[in-house]
């Protein structure tokens, strides 16, 4: 039997599964708050981009409002170590008990599968100058890619030579993130020296009792979902994730469903939550689990979502580093941000409003955007000229 839902309902039921149908903490957000979020999510996806924030802290605050971001560090790189790097949907931060449901991709890549050029040479050829990294970082501990410059110009110890190693052997599971250095620098150490032996030791399951677990926290993860957004949660193939989502369904853990306006058929988890109302206030990183796929954004929100930081700025609709914003369970507007850290200002560079937005979008923009600047060390949020939303926006604060 086939569920129908409609898009509305499809649409509650998708935020609830993101951690967006209960109230955020009423009090100080501790490790506890963090961690139960990224059991529900799996994974904080990890950017280059810091206009706003780096892209791994914002998903927390869109849920949690205000919390400590050096509480994400130290679960991330410090000591008591709760969450670990590889990648997911991208390179990610993700909780410890998803270690082992990876590490079919980490053989794969270490036989040279699955690899970017650049990178499948070290399995082979070039499994020497991976051998002579491997040594260099157990002999002189964690090092990162910097460490390696110097040591000679298009030979093994090559910047962009070592750097593609130390990448080869990190998505091998041969070493993995010790901390992170002026910032964002990966170092690398071996998991021996980083992770809990308790979970290195954990059973290695099968590569389908893997893929299938992480087919089954994808659904988890979306609360409804076509197989298309199943798959691309952890970047599985449709040979890898179709024979799963099969097995789920035969096992009642997936209900074959049908969503007002979607063409695709879809799966409801079995134990997605079912609120009647999201009252949800948020503004969504470009690199939110909610809005990553672009077409299921569209799916869910009717919201047609680019993001434009390589379009030139001539031709942008929106702005270079946009945020959509959540208000109840639509999208309400998007705003264009800046950290401007030497002025001291949360910069608003162009603010539009969606069609159906509530008449108080401008008064509760506002608010989340005076929450953000204070989170982020900012005295303030300035609104510039740029947008239908722009003058309430700028009226608002």
């Amino acid at each position: 039997m086939t569920e129908k839902i409609p898009l509305a309902a499809a649409r509650r039921i998708a935020l609830a599964a993101q951690g967006f149908g209960a109230p955020r903490p009423s009090g100080p957000v501790n490790a506890g708050h963090l961690l139960r979020l990224l059991d529900r999510i799996a994974l904080h996806q990890i950017d280059s981009v810091n206009v706003v924030s780096r892209a791994h802290y914002l998903p927390a605050f869109s849920r949690l409002g205000a919390y400590p971001r050096d509480l994400l560090d130290r679960l991330a790189w410090g000591r008591p170590r709760r969450l670990f790097e590889y990648w997911a949907h991208e390179a990610s931060l993700l909780p410890f008990d998803l270690h082992r449901l990876l590490r079919w991709r980490m053989a794969r890549a270490a036989r040279g599968e699955g690899l970017w050029r650049s990178m499948k040479a070290f399995a082979g050829e070039r499994k020497a100058e991976a051998d002579a990294v491997l040594a260099r970082i157990a002999a002189e501990g964690p090092l990162a890619a910097s460490d390696f410059e110097g040591k000679g110009k298009g030979g093994w110890w090559g910047w962009s030579h070592s750097k593609a190693a130390l990448e080869y052997l990190f998505y091998a599971g041969r070493i993995t993130t010790a901390t992170r250095r002026n910032s964002f620098e990966r170092v690398y150490d071996f998991p021996e020296r980083v992770l809990p032996a308790s979970i290195l030791a954990m059973p290695t399951p099968s590569e389908a009792g893997a893929q299938r677990a992480l087919v089954e926290q994808a659904a988890r993860a979306m609360g409804v979902a076509t197989a298309l957004d199943l798959r691309d949660y952890f970047r599985l193939s449709p040979a890898e994730a179709a024979p799963r989502i099969a097995e789920l369904v035969e096992a009642g853990t997936l209900i074959p469903a049908a969503v007002e306006s979607w063409r695709q058929p879809a799966f409801l988890h079995a134990e997605a939550r079912r609120p009647r109302r999201v009252a949800a206030q948020a503004l969504l990183a470009p690199f939110d689990p909610l809005i990553w796929e672009r077409s299921r954004t569209e799916r869910l929100f009717g919201l047609r979502y680019r993001i434009e930081i390589y379009t030139p700025a001539e031709k942008r609709v929106h702005g270079y580093y946009v945020l959509p914003f959540l208000l109840g369970d639509r999208i309400a507007a998007r705003v264009d941000l800046k950290s401007d850290r030497k002025a001291g200002w949360l910069r608003v560079q162009s603010a539009h409003e969606e069609p159906g937005a509530p008449p108080d979008t401008a008064e509760r923009l506002a608010a989340e955007l005076r929450l953000m600047a204070g989170w982020l060390g900012l005295d303030g949020v300035t609104v510039a000229n740029r947008g239908d939303l722009a003058a309430r926006l700028r009226a608002s604060l």
